[in-house]
């Protein structure tokens, strides 16, 4: 296959999936808060949860939307761009996607629609129950997606039949309870909920800076707060048990992701480390802690850790982009984690602390940046496996002419970035203009 056409694909697929990835953790994280807003306005009977609610709605619906438009043609560069790994494993990925269209996807943009239209007409209860709804649907789609991916990280559940040259589904129960697959999931819906909860946080913060509205955005950032703390704490949890699954079933990808070249038992990790691929070393080892790299990927301080000198060298990730992106969405959820504590220590002060507002409110980007880093590692650890040592990704591809995939690719880039500015665009605009007025009664109609 043409490496320029792998390229190409590759680059197509990583620009389009990254460009729908802006909206997808929020639609997820959102959901949940605005959900638990209106249960507090339903049982409580407090207008004041009813205008929260419609206010974070109004943005969660501008989200939703455009993740819509950006998330059709994810699945279509199946068959355009990625024919080949189609045809090989469709009968196993193909059914997941099935079920996440077919079920969760219309389950959720059914019930949005009443939600959104359902406004005084239909009960308090029914109302609330169209967002739950909508809430659980779309991180159930979030669910089927993510098992998906887990096959292509650890392929279970299938048997090669020689006589057609693909994989076929052998067991579908082995596909859904892949333990690879549920860890992932684990760690990503954790990570988009704690993104959703800074995304508050730092809307609130603009307004409170600007003493607009400050009842109403303090008592959203007192709510918020902890449910971020406690979030930010499980991805770190998460993160660690999805380390030693990477440890088990993908030890090239740890041993990139630490820049780790020898097997050792009892490995050392190092704070300041400068990887040299080509001369198959670091170039810089510095304040090494001993067996901290073996109890990380083992929970074992004495484990042999693999290192990548003992794989082929035509089965190494890139090891440079792998282990950065690696530290460096360590090192920003380290930060977020410290974010989160300093937020909710400061939550029930009158006035939250005008540095920590500043800051809530230039970090809004900072966790979708550490989510792309972490799905960076993620695929570009698998590689050169589209499928992890069963099919290469440069085995995947259709066999395209190069001037179709870069013209393709063009015009996705440009498509996307106008709906990636137009999003940005309109969240901006509906937030920093605040909720809806209180509305008054009228002195004629008391």
């Amino acid at each position: 296959m043409d490496q320029t056409v792998v390229l190409l694909s590759r680059l197509q697929f990583a620009s389009t999936i990254f460009f729908h990835f802006i909206f997808v953790p929020l639609t997820l994280g959102l959901s949940i808060i605005i959900a638990w807003m209106e249960t507090r306005y339903v049982l409580s009977g407090d207008d004041f949860w009813k205008r929260q609610t419609k206010f974070w709605g109004r943005l969660f619906l501008i989200n939703f939307t455009l993740g819509v438009v950006t998330g059709i043609t994810q699945e279509f560069q199946f068959g355009t761009n990625w024919a080949r790994y189609s045809e090989y494993v469709g009968d196993i990925f193909g059914s997941l996607l099935a079920i996440e269209a077919t079920v969760a996807f219309f389950l959720e943009s059914t019930f949005i629609a009443v939600w959104f239209f359902g406004w005084n007409k239909i009960g308090r209860k029914l109302h609330c129950l169209c967002i739950w709804i909508v809430a659980i649907a779309g991180n159930t789609s979030a669910f089927w997606i993510i098992m998906a991916n887990g096959f292509m990280q650890h392929p279970v559940g299938y048997q090669i039949n020689e006589a057609q040259g693909r994989a076929v589904l052998s067991s579908f129960t082995d596909v859904v309870f892949n333990g690879f697959a549920w860890g992932q999931f684990a760690h990503t819906v954790l990570a988009a909920w704690a993104l959703s909860g800074f995304f508050v946080l730092g809307i609130s913060a603009w307004h409170l800076l600007r003493k607009s509205e400050t009842d109403f955005f303090h008592r959203a950032f007192k709510m918020v707060a902890p449910y971020t703390l406690i979030l930010s704490i499980l991805v770190a949890f998460s993160g660690d048990q999805e380390g030693v699954a990477v440890a088990k079933y993908q030890p090239a990808k740890l041993a990139a992701m630490e820049a780790h070249w020898r097997t050792q038992d009892h490995a050392p990790f190092y704070l300041i480390v400068w990887p040299d691929p080509e001369n198959r070393r670091n170039s810089v080892e510095m304040i090494g802690i001993p067996s901290l790299l073996s109890l990380l990927a083992y929970h074992a301080p004495s484990a042999e850790v693999k290192g990548l000198l003992d794989f082929p060298v035509n089965n190494w990730p890139p090891v440079t982009e792998v282990f950065w992106c690696f530290r460096a969405m360590a090192l920003i959820g380290v930060y977020l984690l410290a974010l989160s504590i300093w937020a909710t220590w400061q939550r029930k002060r009158p006035e939250p602390s005008s540095a920590l507002l500043k800051i809530l409110v230039w970090n809004i980007p900072i966790p979708y940046i550490c989510i792309m880093f972490g799905w960076t590692v993620a695929e570009m650890g698998r590689q050169p496996w589209i499928v992890y040592d069963l099919l290469r990704t440069s085995d995947a591809v259709s066999p395209l002419p190069s001037s179709n995939v870069a013209i393709s690719l063009i015009a996705f880039t440009l498509l996307y970035t106008v709906l990636g500015i137009l999003d940005i665009y309109l969240l901006r605009r509906s937030a920093l203009k605040g909720p809806d007025p209180v509305k008054t009664q009228d002195p004629k109609e008391a």
